[in-house]
């Protein structure tokens, strides 16, 4: 009576141990961080970069478009280098705003043009290396996907 007592347990172990062991062990990709749009995210000292992309249609030149949150209590100058080329755009960003270049009216966001970057040599579906930095703050190199007007969110935003 005990054997089968014992036998059942472990039974009842085993089975549950199978039916929910595996999230225990199984990686997870729900805990991973990732860009949940077509641009790639990044972060420069206190500003917060997301939804970067490049909007272009014949790859020769395109629209830099992405979102830039300042969150310290300085006003900054971004600036934006084609590293392909090595010029330079800059985006003035003031303490605690937020700043939308080719964003839609947003209320509490700062609405720019789009940064012509000319000579990107990148066709849509591609990637285009950018450098963001700004004051003493370190920068960072970024491929930024390329990007051509058919979606219909897109489609004012090619140069």
């Amino acid at each position: 009576m005990k054997a089968r007592l014992a036998a059942s347990a472990a039974l009842a172990l085993g089975i549950a141990l199978g039916a929910s062991g595996c999230a225990m062990l199984t990686y997870q990709a729900t805990t991973e961080p990732y860009d949940a749009s077509d641009g790639v995210a990044a972060d420069v000292g206190d500003l917060d970069l997301r939804n970067i992309l490049v909007v272009s249609d014949d790859g020769d030149e395109g629209n830099l478009v992405l979102t830039v949150v300042n969150n310290g209590e300085d006003d900054v100058e971004l600036d934006v280098q084609l590293v392909a080329s090595g010029d330079t755009q800059t985006i003035e960003v003031a303490a605690g705003s937020t700043v939308g270049l080719g964003a839609a009216d947003v209320e509490g966001i700062d609405v720019l043009d789009p940064i012509l970057l000319e000579g990107i040599d990148t066709q849509p579906g591609g990637l285009v290396d950018l450098y963001f930095q700004y004051g003493s703050a370190e920068g960072i190199e970024i491929g930024v996907p390329v990007l051509d007007s058919r979606l219909p969110e897109y489609s004012g935003l090619a140069p």
